[in-house]
């Protein structure tokens, strides 16, 4: 099976606006797949649950990356991008899961080992704020996974553990009942290096450094000329592959203008404030159009319930296709 043939598995949970970091990490390079791949691409709603228990807040956040993913260019001939909950089949084959996944697996998952450890630095019991949709999200994630039949699931190296224990899940499923799921393999993210924020730390929304991805043109601007740098003087030479600026625009720009930008640090060419002005002109000119797709969209919803009734009837056929199997070898 080549690459362009196989299928291509993604969510992402409907908990407010990525930001840049998350486009040059992960939501472009699955856009520019979505060209000639098979893509499911569902919100994940359902895991939402977990840290939002607000339905208009969820309901809000699923349109916005509804929105988002159709602004970007989304193939939607070959990318399938549907709401989680719309599909039934993903709740039977919860349910069809659990009753072959063992226990010592859910206590390896690192979103609960980490409430564990939270809840012991603070002389708490171990379960505290644990629910069960936290502890066995892991079951409904595979189900998500192994439901379309999914080859690849890009992930972040910190998001391995859940394509692992899918194969996991598939393997002990498959043992007992016979051969009935694929089993997924995780495809980390082309190493980007690590994307900085305002202050030069990763970008992260925990430390508040972070550039929205669709903000206004001023707020955009604003963010970009708040970038932390030295005390270099604009004809001082500069290291590029030390600076914030220099590491943002070469994600945003081509071949001519990253040379460009690179002499003019490594020369003395620009200051820090030129730069920033360089920066901003670059990103918006990119993200212009997709804001402006985004903003309609947005004030549109119908328009995003269409596309993501037709993502579903669509998914519904491969997701069924698969439950009637599991049924079949599970109950007759």
């Amino acid at each position: 099976m080549n690459n362009d043939s196989k299928i291509i598995l993604t969510g992402i949970k409907p908990t407010g606006m990525p930001h840049i970091g998350n486009y040059i990490g992960a939501l472009k390079p699955l856009i520019e797949k979505s060209q000639t791949n098979k893509t499911f691409v569902f919100i994940a709603d359902l895991h939402a649950l977990n840290s939002i228990h607000d339905a208009k807040e969820i309901r809000q956040h699923t349109y916005e990356i509804a929105a988002l993913f159709v602004a970007l260019g989304l193939n939607l001939d070959n990318a399938i991008l549907f709401r989680q909950s719309d599909i039934d089949a993903v709740y039977k084959l919860n349910t069809f899961l659990m009753n072959v996944t063992p226990k010592g697996l859910m206590n390896r998952a690192h979103s609960y080992k980490a409430m564990l450890e939270k809840n012991a630095a603070a002389n708490r019991d171990p379960d505290a704020d644990v629910n069960m949709g936290l502890y066995t999200y892991p079951i409904l994630m595979s189900a998500d996974i192994l439901l379309y039949n999914a080859d690849i699931v890009p992930v972040g190296a910190d998001q391995k553990q859940h394509v692992e224990f899918a194969r996991d899940i598939a393997e002990y499923f498959n043992r007992t009942y016979g051969n009935v799921f694929r089993l997924p393999e995780p495809q980390i993210g082309i190493n980007n290096g690590i994307i900085p924020g305002l202050d030069g730390r990763k970008m992260s929304k925990s430390y508040d450094n972070t550039i929205p991805l669709f903000a206004p043109a001023n707020e955009l601007k604003k963010k970009i000329m708040r970038i932390i740098t030295d005390s270099k003087l604009p004809n001082d030479k500069k290291n590029p592959d030390e600076s914030t600026i220099f590491l943002l625009y070469k994600h945003f720009a081509n071949a001519d203008e990253i040379a460009t930008m690179r002499d003019m640090f490594e020369n003395g060419k620009i200051g820090y404030g030129d730069a920033k002005k360089m920066l901003f002109e670059k990103i918006d000119s990119v993200l212009s159009a997709p804001r402006a797709k985004y903003e309609y969209l947005m004030a549109h919803t119908d328009e995003l319930d269409s596309i993501l009734a037709a993502g579903a009837a669509r998914a519904r056929d491969t997701a069924n296709d698969t439950i009637n199997r599991v049924q079949h070898a599970m109950l007759g």
